[in-house]
């Protein structure tokens, strides 16, 4: 269910949106987006991604889905992404939040559980998260050939997107940035609705060529603000890990 491979950059290149029916459930909408501080990409594909998310999710986002790999180390970059996210949207969407933990196998095959691997030392990032979203996380084992056992933890994540949904009065997360969106791409639609309506062929095609342009310029505009604050965000990160370097050299030195 959810893509995870040993390799230094992120698996997700890309925003894609998965579509699928749950037995005796709802139909639910899964949009994978790309790290938000993976190393191999620039701030401006990062930010021409995230606008592409939001247009998908025009409805609002019902669940944010913050996967990790159980069993490795937690990452600078992984860190990074709580303080992007919380600076892109704002605090609120941390009510959203799910952990989901991969890698149930290789903790399976130790005879772990996701409790024994918080006890054998649980890092202060991790502790702080699941503090922060109410403790909501859920461990998936994506080698499972197990019907059952699948079945099960797709329902406890579904559980906690219910849980999310019944503490937020059934309204799914948006913020000015996605409000904007929406409203443009419902401009647009009604725009490209009236064009149609017309019955000269050659203004159509200069009426409709003009609106995609409009339109494109609008989502260029917003990608460039969001390439910006990203920007900021890991300009102020550096610092912040140029400062803790020098500190500990000095502590070095003293010793």
């Amino acid at each position: 269910m959810f893509a995870s491979e040993l390799q230094a950059g992120g698996v997700t290149m890309e925003c894609k949106k998965y579509r699928t029916a749950i037995q005796d459930g709802p139909i639910i909408n899964v949009i994978d987006t790309p790290g938000l501080f993976d190393s191999s990409v620039s701030a401006n594909y990062i930010s021409t991604e995230i606008v592409n998310c939001l247009t998908m999710a025009e409805g609002g986002i019902h669940a944010i889905l913050f996967v990790l790999s159980a069993g490795n180390r937690i990452t600078q970059e992984e860190e990074s992404t709580l303080d992007t996210l919380q600076l892109i949207f704002d605090s609120t969407i941390l009510d959203y939040f799910i952990v989901v933990f991969t890698g149930g196998d290789k903790l399976e095959a130790n005879e772990q559980t996701l409790d024994d691997y918080f006890r054998a030392g649980c890092p202060e990032f991790l502790t702080r998260v699941l503090r922060l979203c109410g403790g909501r996380k859920v461990l998936f084992n994506n080698m499972t050939k197990d019907i059952v056992k699948n079945a099960k933890q797709v329902k406890q994540l579904l559980a906690h997107v219910e849980a999310i949904e019944k503490n937020n009065g059934g309204k799914p997360y948006t913020n000015q940035m996605h409000r904007m969106i929406k409203e443009k791409g419902d401009k647009f639609r009604e725009q490209q609705r009236k064009v149609k309506s017309k019955n000269f062929a050659a203004e159509i095609e200069v009426m409709k060529r003009d609106l995609e342009l409009e339109h494109d310029e609008k989502m260029r505009r917003m990608t460039q603000l969001l390439e910006r604050r990203l920007k900021q965000n890991s300009e102020a990160h550096e610092r912040a890990m140029r400062k803790m370097r020098e500190a500990m050299g000095e502590i070095t030195n003293k010793d």
